[in-house]
């Protein structure tokens, strides 16, 4: 998958929902809550040696496994297709995991759609969790380090301070009562995937070159915004951070902070609408609400009120007659001044007769 795959995720997903609609009751009403098709989307980079621990957890009867791979240089996609050989593998076109995430997602088939990291610092096992969640009624179900029930074994003191006041921000400006902000553990329905996957409109960025969910590890942030904004019902699950098994994380507390915050700043409301016009009413989201402007019509000649017509207004008043002669010489008559002999009474409720 190319280039050409860098467009918005309801123009080619083939997941059977109307393009361009964000999710509204009638979408929620005909989802498959009675045996749901889940897709796992698991974006790599050189995750050969994790791949076996990982996909040995994954639960039984999912609909299909997306490997998203990044240009693996250590047999990562043949260790996948040996371990799991119906998984699909799709080849990233860009950078960054956000990029990477957002193929995988376009890629997938499935009902609901599971985010997953391959380094086995998430759960597979916790799958059912998510599920649960939503067939329940969410829309999505984003994994928590910090409810009752789950934990971390791999969050830093620098990692969990940044991450607090990062989710504070959010919900200081969106209203949300997120605990977790920073994860990578999600599941949302696939209707919900044009709501999420809408372009930063401050950056309105090319889909050849930038991903609408972002590059790096913002992605997880800007998902969660995007829930906020599109009105979607979230619910938290408990989950527990593993260590990452082998190999080191690409994650950088000072500049995965700085592009986190730009998120947040790019994804503001007030902020987009400045940049952006169409930031604030896109096409055809008022269509059939507001009037649409019509030219004029034609004055008719004989304008009908019932089944009684009546004559046409006159374009201009006709010409006033000439007062006669007073004291001072010839004075023309003033509209809406009274006429000679034809004053108004003192009560000012009839002609004055003299």
């Amino acid at each position: 998958m190319g280039c050409d795959a860098m467009q918005h995720a309801w123009e080619i997903s083939s997941n059977s929902h109307e393009p361009g609609r964000h999710p509204v009751e009638a979408d929620r009403a005909h989802r498959n809550l009675r045996s749901p098709r889940v897709s796992v989307v698991v974006p790599t980079l050189n995750e050969a040696e994790n791949l076996p621990l990982v996909m040995a957890r994954l639960p039984e009867g999912l609909f299909e496994v997306v490997l998203v791979d990044g240009g693996s240089t250590d047999g990562t996609v043949e260790t996948a297709r040996r371990l799991r050989p119906d998984v699909r593998v799709v080849v990233q076109s860009g950078r960054g995991k956000g990029n990477a995430l957002y193929i995988g997602l376009v890629a997938a088939r499935g009902d609901i759609l599971v985010t997953l990291d391959a380094d086995g610092s998430a759960d597979p096992a916790e799958i059912p969790r998510f599920v649960s969640a939503l067939v329940a009624g969410a829309d999505v179900a984003k994994g928590s380090r910090f409810v009752q029930g789950g934990g971390s074994a791999d969050l830093t003191r620098t990692r969990r301070l940044g991450n607090r006041a990062l989710r504070s921000l959010v919900n200081c400006v969106y209203g949300t009562c997120y605990t977790d902000l920073c994860y990578g553990y999600n599941a949302f329905w696939a209707d919900c995937l044009p709501a999420l996957c809408t372009p930063r409109p401050m950056y309105a960025p090319d889909p050849a070159v930038e991903s609408p969910l972002g590059e790096g590890f913002e992605v997880e942030t800007v998902l969660n915004v995007r829930a906020a904004k599109g009105a979607l019902k979230v619910w938290e699950v408990p989950s527990y951070e593993l260590r990452r098994i082998h190999g080191q994380s690409n994650l950088k507390a000072l500049r995965d902070g700085v592009r986190i915050v730009r998120a947040i700043w790019g994804e503001c409301p007030a902020v987009a609408t400045r940049y952006s016009a169409e930031a604030a009413a896109p096409p055809g989201s008022v269509a059939g609400i507001l009037p649409s402007t019509l030219p004029a019509p034609d004055r008719p000649s004989v304008v009908e009120v019932g089944d009684v017509p009546r004559l046409p207004v006159p374009e201009a008043a006709p010409d006033l007659p000439d007062l006669p002669d007073l004291p001072g010489g010839p004075q023309q008559a003033v509209p809406g001044a009274p006429l000679p002999g034809h004053g108004s009474a003192s009560n000012g409720r009839g002609p004055h007769v003299p």
